[in-house]
């Protein structure tokens, strides 16, 4: 399982504290058919907006789900702030695939984003008035706070996103990571994604964004992740593209025999 190790000492690897948002090493993961990903490490620094990039079935996903825990085989090293997940975990903003979310559930765009607050007011606390309120501005923040009473099952799939990533903005985390946010939404839900994400970076957030556009990377992005098996290249997003790395994952077969994203 993912481990945080008692020989792992972050202040004489990193210098003292702040420590980056995200340490990875060695981490490998798979889904009981074999590995999807195999030693990869990974840091993220405060303030950087990431890409991470590389072929379909390559261990993108995989990659992003590691390191929460929510891959059943996993092993390795993984470092969030210095900690182990389980002692900063409202620190850390997930927005998954939407394929992965049952859109059917009967509840409002507004309920979803208030969600957001659950890891800082507890599971089973009632939910304040000043609660819905930092809901409502996470949902303006995305450009819908005139849907906030819509059913999601009710809104378009660009505006569902969106309504996810305003939970995630609800958090108030400081480290968010994200899975093809921007994939097959809108045009206008791409751009306020986009926009969104880059003001996050801006702020001094960290931002991991599984991404397949190389030319909004290229716009957009501080750094990018090249993932196929393993991490393979990380780096300013311009030399990063234009690497040997980028061509070889593009060119090799993932390394597991039936890889997920």
């Amino acid at each position: 399982m993912i481990r945080f190790t008692r020989d792992f000492d972050p202040d004489a690897r990193f210098g003292p504290p702040p420590h980056p948002p995200l340490v990875v090493r060695g981490l490998s993961a798979g889904y009981g058919r074999g590995l999807v990903l195999e030693d990869a490490d990974l840091e993220i620094g405060a303030g950087t907006l990431v890409a991470v990039v590389g072929p379909n079935g390559a261990g993108k996903s995989t990659l992003l789900k590691a390191c929460l825990e929510l891959v059943p085989d996993a092993s390795g090293l993984v470092a969030f702030f210095g900690r182990p997940l389980d002692e900063v975990r409202e620190q850390v903003a997930y927005v998954p695939q939407r394929e992965t979310v049952d859109w059917d559930f009967p509840i409002t765009a507004l309920e979803v984003v208030t969600m957001g607050r659950f890891p800082r007011i507890g599971w089973f606390r009632r939910v304040t008035r000043a609660q819905r309120e930092l809901a409502r501005a996470a949902l303006h923040r995305v450009g819908l706070a005139d849907l906030a009473r819509r059913q999601i099952g009710a809104l378009s799939g660009g505006q569902q996103q969106r309504v996810f990533l305003a939970r995630a903005l609800a958090s108030d985390a400081r480290l968010y990571l994200l899975d093809e946010p921007t994939s097959g939404v809108d045009a206008v839900s791409h751009a306020e994604i986009e926009r969104v994400l880059r003001e996050l970076a801006d702020e001094g957030h960290a931002v991991v964004c599984v991404h397949h556009d190389l030319d909004t990377v290229r716009r957009t992005f501080d750094q990018a992740v090249v993932v196929n098996g393993t991490v393979l290249a990380q780096g300013p997003v311009d030399e990063v593209l234009d690497s040997e790395a980028l061509r070889r994952a593009y060119m090799r077969e993932p390394i597991g025999a039936e890889a997920h994203e």
